[in-house]
């Protein structure tokens, strides 16, 4: 773009370090776009349309208009970045009717998070002592989990009656909106990690309630990325997208002073739960983008060492652009319906990074055709 092209896109293959996820590969493919003079609303509408277009071509099925959510929202109400909206069991924030009851799991958390699983008063104890193993897995790292269950007659029971009488229970069920034969989930905790263990926890129950169907498709624009994060480690900001993400304009002045709660501008697509897709709309000036290098660490001259042609170019006038790029093999695997995108990947890497067809194909000694029964002719 800063070339002076207008507009191109590219199905590119990507080699990029990765863990060995299910929906992650050393080498992938990228639907790749980026375009001049947009905003993102453009680039929002353009690859709505795309994805809408491809899910009626193959599965004749209608996505419907996709909701958008800021970042902060999504955190909020489903503790992710890319959440699964084919069922709800949205959080509630529980510190209003829980804390200052003498519970001190509650009392010194910074929040206490609910979800209402409908129907789960019929969950028994073996089963509700399973849900507690799985929040305290080391990968989820919750110390416990709370129940309160909403009986089919009215009577209320919960892991902590000693603490909660059956009138602040009562206040549970009202602030919650849980219903009779519905329970509450709780977890309580710093509020970052006490939203990832609840998101754990939400989709786990989703699985086990069958809420997640792989014949049905819910898709979601997540918006307003946060510009930068803090890294404990090295005691400086990263970039969470990438250094040439714009901020939200205006919101600019904060990079001197709060350039910890700048936003991007920046946009992900998730469809069941994962990330299909995401992008940003670009710096193209170069003052702003030598801002962004000095709050990321560099100084003036390892930004000129390092990224000199692009600042140069920015003196020319480089149009506003933007852009986003989809995981080809991620849309193939949802429209496939399997949970690794190995299984559509002609020749994928193993956990060891090596692709097992690499000395396909391979000589055939004497002793292997006979015990086979074969000759080569």
């Amino acid at each position: 773009m800063v070339s002076g092209y207008d507009r191109y896109f590219q199905l590119v293959k990507c080699f990029r370090d990765e863990d060995f996820r299910a929906d992650r590969q050393p080498e992938f493919t990228q639907i790749d776009c980026e375009m001049s003079f947009v905003e993102r609303e453009d680039v929002l509408m353009t690859f709505e349309g795309m994805v809408r277009e491809i899910f009626d071509q193959v599965h004749s099925y209608d996505l419907g208009e996709i909701p958008v959510l800021t970042y902060n929202e999504a955190m909020a109400r489903f503790g992710s970045d890319k959440p699964d909206m084919r069922f709800g069991m949205e959080f509630i924030n529980m510190s209003a009717v829980t804390q200052n009851a003498g519970f001190k799991v509650f009392d010194d958390a910074e929040i206490v998070l609910g979800i209402v699983v409908k129907g789960g008063a019929s969950y028994t104890r073996k089963q509700l002592d399973a849900l507690t193993e799985f929040v305290k897995k080391p990968q989820i790292g919750a110390k416990g989990l709370v129940y309160c269950k909403y009986n089919d007659d009215g009577s209320l029971k919960s892991s902590v009656d000693k603490f909660f009488d059956t009138d602040k229970l009562q206040s549970w069920t009202s602030h919650s909106g849980a219903e009779k034969g519905d329970m509450i989930l709780l977890l309580s905790g710093e509020i970052h990690s006490t939203r990832k263990q609840m998101n754990e926890l939400r989709l786990e129950m989703g699985n086990q309630l069958g809420l997640r169907r792989s014949d049905e498709f819910k898709a979601l624009w997540v918006v307003d990325f946060p510009l930068l994060e803090w890294d404990e480690d090295s005691e400086r900001f990263h970039a969470m997208h990438h250094p040439f993400t714009s901020p939200i304009l205006s919101e600019i002045d904060m990079l001197a002073t709060d350039p910890g709660n700048v936003s991007a501008n920046a946009y992900d697509m998730a469809i069941n739960g994962m990330e299909v897709g995401g992008g940003s709309i670009r710096i193209h000036d170069r003052d702003l983008q030598q801002r962004m290098f000095e709050i990321l660490g560099f100084s003036r001259e390892e930004a000129e060492a390092q990224f000199g042609f692009l600042m140069g170019a920015f003196e020319y006038g480089a149009p506003p652009h933007g852009g986003i790029a989809f995981g080809f093999d991620r849309l193939c695997a949802l429209l496939a319906g399997t949970d690794s995108i190995r299984d559509v990947i002609a020749f994928p890497k193993n956990n060891m990074g090596r692709d097992l067809m690499i000395d396909a194909p391979s000589a055939i000694d004497e002793g292997q055709l006979k015990d086979l029964g074969l000759s080569i002719i």
